[in-house]
């Protein structure tokens, strides 16, 4: 078996151990979302929080704050430092759409969608 297999497997049975933090029924597109997920993806946890203050993107104030949920999850639940963690997984699915409708011309009414989205991170340590 190869080394990417032993990998996989130890990675499986620390992912329950993995702090994490979901925040859900959050009311901006998963399309914007995933843009400012992409940025923090692999990044150290204080660097991922410093680049989530200084982001002007409507999203990045609900992902800092579930960033800084995970970091507290890991401190205080798991006793882990939070210097020594980066961002392993980050990703923001669908949540349920609520559908509006628009006034269009001559009376008629047009759909309007408002999505929502569940954003989910995991905090993993640094192999050194």
């Amino acid at each position: 078996m190869g080394k990417t297999y032993y990998k996989a497997v130890k990675r499986a049975e620390n992912a329950d151990r993995r702090p994490h933090a979901t925040a859900k029924y959050i009311r901006i597109s998963p399309y914007k979302v995933r843009a400012v997920l992409d940025l923090i993806r692999g990044k150290s946890y204080r660097e991922a929080v410093a680049i989530l203050e200084n982001l002007n993107k409507s999203s990045s104030e609900p992902i800092l704050k579930v960033v800084k949920s995970a970091g507290a999850n890991a401190e205080n639940n798991l006793s882990m430092n939070t210097d020594e963690l980066y961002v392993a997984e980050c990703y923001a699915d669908q949540g349920p759409t609520l559908k509006r409708y628009i006034a269009k011309a001559h009376g008629r009414a047009g759909g309007l969608l408002k999505r929502t989205s569940h954003i989910t991170v995991i905090l993993d340590v640094v192999n050194k």
